[in-house]
């Protein structure tokens, strides 16, 4: 019984998408961390109001044939509560509208340009040959416009307003360097959702980075994607202190959980233990910094 609660419990939170949104609010956090500022909770609450709307927007315009017969949990549970996934969409975007006002104009800009790709990325709002398509439907696209939504919401906007508010002064290079570093452990831990999902994609010719260079050589990319993060972590630490060990443990615990998801095929590796990374990093800068370096 206590199996059971727990089992549809944990359904209820990765596939309402009320965890990638929690992620959201962890990768925020790890922004404000390694700035040494205080998190400010308009910001964070936005970001899990807006990813929660996001997400459950584009699934829900996704939504198969048939699907209570998709082979997958994850749709035949959204889909099996539809009344409730479009109940908290309907909040999420209500609750994003009052804390937009507590922004900076330059951040609205910013959440303006993000918002406008976001629906690029799940509508069909393009025609070519009289055949509409999203941008997510270009070739090799998808996963470049998802981390960079990401990278952005989640380093740019907490920037922005601290800067915004005159509580730190944040150099140009500093900031490009957190976005590229930020940039390349989403893209690391995005592609295995890919690869996955390389049959169905296939058969909807959407051209993900599997589909254009096969399952091998993507988890290869992914690979790769992480140690361009760690040289670049080198590269420009100054002071290796308790985050630089923090982040190195989150790749290297990412890069063994990517060489996992070869094995692990199932919903929840891919939904609470790869988007879990997003969280672990937060919780590993926390830990690191109550141990002397």
């Amino acid at each position: 019984m206590m199996n059971k609660y727990f089992r549809e419990s944990l359904d209820f939170l990765l596939f309402s998408n009320l965890f990638i949104a929690l992620c959201a609010v962890a990768q925020g956090l790890v922004t404000y961390q390694l700035l040494n500022i205080e998190p400010e909770k308009h910001v964070l609450a936005l970001l899990f109001c807006a990813t929660l709307a996001q997400y459950n927007f584009s699934i829900l315009l996704s939504k198969p044939k048939e699907p209570l017969k998709s082979p997958f949990r994850r749709v035949h549970w959204i889909f099996s509560h539809y009344r409730l996934m479009i109940t908290l969409t309907m909040i999420a975007v209500l609750s994003c509208i009052p804390l937009l006002f507590f922004l900076s104009l330059t951040s609205q800009i910013l959440l303006v340009f993000l918002g406008i790709i976001s629906v690029g990325y799940s509508l069909p709002i393009f025609s070519f040959h009289d055949k509409k398509f999203g941008l997510r439907n270009i070739p090799g696209v998808k996963l470049f416009l998802i981390s960079l939504v990401w990278s952005l919401s989640v380093v740019l906007l907490p920037i922005l307003e601290i800067e915004g508010q005159h509580l730190l002064s944040i150099s140009t290079r500093d900031t490009i360097l957190l976005i590229a570093k930020r940039f390349l452990f989403i893209a690391a831990i995005t592609v295995p959702f890919d690869i996955r999902d390389l049959f169905q994609d296939r058969s909807s010719a959407l051209k993900t980075i599997p589909v254009l260079i096969g399952e091998k050589r993507a988890y290869i990319v992914c690979q790769a994607l992480l140690l361009a993060y760690l040289v670049l972590l080198f590269l420009f630490t100054k002071n290796f202190d308790s985050s630089f060990f923090a982040l190195t443990a989150t790749i290297l615990l990412s890069g063994w959980l990517i060489f996992r998801s070869n094995f692990k095929k199932n919903e929840y590796y891919y939904f609470l233990y790869l988007d879990g990374t997003m969280i672990v990093q937060f919780l590993m800068l926390m830990i690191f910094s109550w141990i002397p370096v």
